[in-house]
């Protein structure tokens, strides 16, 4: 697994180009990537990047990676991170590593993000994995009821904070056929601070299995 996942990364990778501005995603594959970037910055490939959580930040910095405060960027050029689940539509699950707030801003701010995954990460339709998400702890009670009575069952991750200080209630939704609504009721729940789905963020993906990587494009292309 690890060695398809390796290889997501350095197909991956391969796009991005000197002057880029490039997202880092967090996870296990992410730090696939992190890593073949930081080989070559090595070689010479002069690039900055923003980092989706304290992990990749430290990660990318002994790798070598110039990081630069997201807070005062606007744009993205290109963002490479993993995913829990992605389908052929480019609907993806995200979050089991915590990082799925500033995961999604850091993609909303992208020219292109591309995950990369395993082929485990390959499914027809999303909504096996857990779906996380990222709660105010202020708002905590009120959060984890209307989660339960909309059928999610939460569970909230024990001894656990974000990055921002917040709490992740990992949900077990039956994904109807109109995700997105799913997704814009979720979002519009006070002290609901961020959700894994990523519906309109991905715009392509490498997905390595047995050693082979496919190219899924949103256009609807592979390669």
């Amino acid at each position: 697994m690890n060695d398809d996942k390796k290889a997501a990364a350095l197909a991956a990778i391969a796009e991005v180009r000197d002057g880029m501005l490039v997202g880092l995603g967090t996870g296990s594959t992410a730090a696939f990537a992190i890593a073949g970037l930081g080989d070559r910055v090595a070689q010479g490939l002069a690039i900055r990047a923003v980092a989706t959580s304290a992990a990749s930040e430290r990660l990318a910095r002994a790798a070598g990676i110039l990081i630069v405060d997201f807070a005062g960027v606007s744009r993205v050029d290109l963002t490479i991170d993993g995913a829990d689940e992605i389908d052929s539509r480019l609907f993806a699950i995200k979050g089991a590593g915590g990082a799925m707030l500033r995961e999604k801003i850091v993609a909303a701010s992208s020219d292109r993000m591309i995950v990369i995954a395993d082929g485990s990460k390959r499914v027809a339709r999303i909504g096996a994995a857990k779906l996380p998400v990222e709660i105010l702890p202020f708002a905590a009670a009120y959060v984890l009821r209307v989660l339960a009575e909309m059928g999610g069952a939460p569970v909230v991750r024990a001894d656990y904070r974000t990055d921002q200080g917040n709490l992740v209630a990992d949900c077990r939704f039956t994904m109807p056929d109109d995700v997105g609504t799913l997704a814009a009721t979720l979002a519009g729940i006070p002290g609901v601070l961020g959700h894994g789905l990523f519906l309109n963020e991905v715009d392509a993906a490498y997905i390595a299995d047995d050693g082979i990587v496919t190219r899924l494009e949103r256009s609807g292309a592979s390669a």
